[in-house]
């Protein structure tokens, strides 16, 4: 299992010595979210590579649907070939509440999800290079040849993670093309259950997932809060290990100041 710390809050000077810490800390990723306005997360993920040599970067999520599928190609190649490929990019519907509204982006879930598809297929089809064109309901894309960016380092391509609601076969199978898992889990009520869900339902997710990649690379994320002198915290990040999730991802969003997210980062990834 490898261990992600995703950064709750902070500037890019914060994420920097962060990230520089958690590499230091024998964390295998550090990760920042992206929000539709605030502390740009490819700025914040560039300092953070000028300062390391070996840790994987990336978001915690990336709300591809309200974006521009282009600008955050260019983004995404520009810093894999900066890095030397370390990153990891993970997409989502995107959460409403951090200021969808505000902005007049869209917040129909519909709508979201056909912006996610087209925008995964505009994102991977720039990777790969020009000629490139795309016909679909939301955006429309000639090929051209004006100052082409370099391709991603990565092949076949920047690993992508991708939310999927477990069970609903649509919203797995989108994830499933990719090469990661974001699970959110849907209820006896039709809605996702906020929580760590049941091993048991855990284990049925994760089987399902190994028997539609046929034995091929491909995550499973949780993500959770962990107290290292608890042993029931880390009991739990064990019994995922144990149903095939591959990354754990700290993610302390009840941190009230920096000097307690730098304190987590240097007490270092769970011990399982």
């Amino acid at each position: 299992m490898n261990f992600g710390f995703v950064l709750p809050f902070g500037d890019v000077r914060f994420a920097a010595e962060c990230a520089k810490e958690a590499e230091n800390s024998g964390w295998n990723g550090f990760f920042v979210w992206e929000p539709v306005w605030g502390v740009d997360a490819w700025v914040s993920l560039t300092a953070a590579a000028s300062v390391t040599k070996h840790i994987k970067l990336g978001t915690m999520l990336t709300p591809l649907p309200v974006l521009s599928p282009w600008k955050l190609a260019s983004e995404t190649a520009s810093l894999d070939n900066y890095c030397g490929g370390r990153l990891i990019l993970s997409v989502g519907l995107g959460a409403v509440d951090t200021g969808f509204m505000n902005f007049g982006l869209p917040a129909d879930r519909k709508e979201r999800a056909d912006r996610l598809d087209e925008g995964l297929e505009i994102l991977t089809g720039l990777w790969e290079g020009q000629p490139f064109q795309f016909e679909g309901k939301y955006f429309h894309i000639q090929p051209t040849d004006f100052q082409v960016p370099p391709a991603p380092v990565q092949n076949p391509r920047i690993p992508i993670w991708v939310v999927g609601a477990w069970p609903s076969e649509k919203s797995m199978q989108r994830a499933l093309q990719y090469d990661g898992l974001l699970p959110n889990f849907i209820g006896s009520s039709g809605k996702v259950e906020m929580g760590h869900p049941d091993p048991d339902v855990m284990k049925e997710m994760a089987d399902y997932v190994r028997l539609h990649t046929d034995g091929r690379p491909f995550d499973i994320i949780m993500e959770g809060e962990t107290d290292p002198s608890r042993l029931e915290s880390i009991e739990l990040v064990r019994t995922y290990a144990s149903h095939g999730v591959t990354w754990w991802m700290e993610a302390l969003w009840s941190a009230e100041n920096q000097e307690e997210i730098i304190s987590r980062i240097k007490a270092g990834p769970p011990n399982i």
